[in-house]
């Protein structure tokens, strides 16, 4: 049953040191700020995390690596111009990466939320990311075996959510977050707009509420206006 929160805080209560957090955002379009910012609050430590790239600025996920609270990142781009947390960190050995190219990192958490436990792909082979993986040789193409990558909570941003949890997003803000909404155990949802249900028209609903555990209102850039 879906739960809405009173603020970020108690939607983020309960995530604990050493989870697998997947966190929605395509740079800032999508990140659930409010949920991040919560999420470095709660101080938890050893944390996993699953994004399309490794932070940028000072804010939002920047902000929580800059905190010492993620050990691993796996993400698809680390570095752009103003990853300057991400690099230090990284070259002073602080934070694990694992690199996936961007295609087989959505391909891994939708078969994760699909029940799918691996797949064969061309992407990587021949590559030194394809090291150590099994590889065959399908429809005359070689091909390694990547694994679906499933998480112990999402936190993702919707434009607006009912009241039990069905989701609609805005544009270009959509993009991670449906596939790591059914790939994560707990799937925590930061909306602009909480709407009765019924209000919302069932063909725009992209996420149904059964992927989704807690609802909490938020501006989409509060947190990060905040902390900049």
């Amino acid at each position: 049953m879906m739960r809405v929160c009173a603020d970020p805080d108690e939607a983020v209560a309960g995530i604990t040191d050493g989870s697998t957090v997947m966190i929605g955002g395509f740079g800032n379009a999508g990140m659930p700020f409010a949920l991040i910012e919560a999420l470095r609050r709660t101080g938890a430590q050893q944390l996993t995390v699953i994004n399309n790239n490794a932070g940028n600025g000072d804010t939002g996920l920047a902000a929580l690596l800059a905190a010492g609270q993620v050990s691993k990142i796996i993400c698809s781009f680390p570095r752009q111009t103003d990853s300057w947390v991400f690099d230090d960190l990284y070259r002073s050995g602080r934070i694990e990466l694992e690199l996936v190219p961007q295609g087989n990192l959505a391909e891994r958490i939708r078969a994760a939320g699909a029940g799918i436990g691996a797949f064969f792909t061309p992407t990587g082979y021949g590559t030194p990311l394809a090291a150590g993986k099994e590889a065959r040789k399908i429809g005359g193409r070689w091909q390694i075996l990547e694994y679906a990558l499933p998480a112990d909570v999402a936190l993702i941003a919707a434009d607006r959510a009912d009241g039990v949890g069905n989701l609609v997003y805005r544009k270009t803000a959509r993009n991670f977050a449906p596939i790591m909404a059914s790939a994560a155990s707990t799937t925590i949802v930061q909306v602009r707009e909480l709407v009765p249900t019924g209000d919302l028209d069932p063909e725009s609903v992209v996420t149904p509420a059964i992927f989704v555990d807690r609802v909490v209102m938020a501006e989409p850039y509060a947190a990060a206006k905040a902390a900049s």
